[in-house]
């Protein structure tokens, strides 16, 4: 059996191969053998007995996870195999986050890293409350002309005349725990560059799901399709 998304072959352990062990974590799981070459034919591996006892130690005191590490006896030789659960929340090794992704490990950081540590607590880039703004900063008029398109698009009710802006945020869950969210930012702030840089509005229409008549960039980091 080959390498692939799940399954790793080193020959012998060396300490960086924490580094797998968190990048499965961090995605599906999988399994790591100690002793077999990339064929996943078995080679045998040194001080096996040794390894058994210092290796479920290392991911403990580094990656804080508990993994299971198994002693197997060929003909061949005997090798390791460890098997790493899938983690519901983010391992880091030593202040590095990695990732299996095919039959590669890669670290993520910038926007990755950003978009993956989000996705463990069960949150989206725009659903991130940002601080120090209230609806005051918000532009009255961007609120009158979301309402009045909302119900020409029959997409909000004539109620939404007489509700107030704040319960209009709460009502279209905007809100998080009485902060603005930064979708809200980017739809009724004067000014969302100010909270988030390199913002724009990219707008196409679509004749069908896959054909683009046309398209038009503007500021503010929006998709919309008609």
């Amino acid at each position: 059996m080959s390498e692939s998304q799940n399954i790793e072959y080193k020959s012998s352990w060396r300490d960086e191969y924490l580094k797998w062990i968190c990048g499965f974590a961090n995605a599906q799981g999988g399994r790591i053998f100690i002793g077999k070459d990339d064929n996943g034919e078995v080679v045998g591996v040194k001080d096996a007995k040794r390894l058994m006892e210092e290796l479920p130690n290392k991911i403990t005191t580094i990656l804080g996870i508990i993994c299971d590490v198994n002693l197997h006896e060929t003909a061949n030789g005997e090798y390791i195999e460890i098997v790493v659960e899938p983690q519901p929340n983010p391992v880091n090794y030593k202040g590095e986050y990695h990732y299996r992704s095919g039959s590669t490990k890669q670290e993520l950081k910038g926007a990755a890293l950003d978009k993956f540590l989000l996705g463990k607590q069960g949150k989206h880039w725009d659903s991130v409350p940002v601080p120090n703004v209230t609806v005051a900063d918000l532009k009255p008029e961007t609120f009158d002309f979301f309402r009045k398109r909302g119900i020409k698009s029959k997409r909000l009710d004539d109620d939404v005349l007489t509700d107030s802006n704040e319960i209009l945020l709460n009502n279209l869950k905007l809100t998080d725990n009485g902060y603005l969210k930064r979708a809200t930012l980017l739809l009724f702030h004067p000014d969302p560059e100010k909270f988030i840089t390199n913002a724009y509005i990219k707008i196409g229409y679509f004749e069908s799901d896959s054909d683009l008549i046309f398209q038009q960039n503007n500021d503010l980091e929006l998709w919309a399709t008609a």
